[in-house]
């Protein structure tokens, strides 16, 4: 049987358990998975990229054949760089499909060789977003439910608000 690798990317701004329910099953279906997390200074992340990366490998750390990556420039030229046949992206709802359609279509088209595989989330994290985690931790709320221990209390303490215990 061919060998597969995969990359997961995205900004990861933060991680949340909706990323990781798609990182886990990815790591069932390919040898070996790079959480790719992108620079993407144009978004303005709340958390640097070096952050962003160790908040993922905490995270992530149990699992033997997944590793996390920080990056820049073209995800495509990254999965060619790391000799991925794969671009594991997640859609939530039906409103992603188009811009990952789009995106699958000219990474397609750039390299021809690495396929595009999608993955929905479990149906409790279908609505969670780093951007809405974001949100709800900058105005105090309990994020809890939406990502791990580690990244709560980074959230937390990036955001200056109290939240809700644990």
């Amino acid at each position: 049987m061919k060998k597969i690798g995969a990359m997961y990317p995205g900004t990861f701004d933060p991680v949340t358990l909706g990323h990781e329910d798609l990182v886990r099953r990815a790591a069932r279906l390919f040898d070996r998975v790079i959480v790719a997390v992108a620079a993407n200074p144009g978004k303005s992340p709340m958390f640097t990229l070096g952050e962003r990366v160790e908040l993922a490998r905490h995270v992530l750390g149990d699992l033997d054949n997944v590793e996390v990556a920080g990056y820049t420039g073209l995800t495509i030229q990254f999965a060619e760089e790391n000799g991925l046949g794969v671009i594991v992206r997640g859609l939530r709802a039906v409103s992603d499909f188009e811009y990952e359609f789009q995106l699958a279509n000219m990474n397609r088209h750039l390299t021809p060789e690495v396929e595009s595989v999608f993955l929905t989330p479990q149906d409790r994290y279908s609505y969670i977003s780093s951007s809405l985690v974001r949100e709800v931790a900058k105005l105090g709320g309990d994020v809890t439910e939406f990502v791990s221990p580690v990244v709560r209390e980074a959230l937390l303490a990036r955001s200056g608000a109290g939240g809700s215990p644990a």
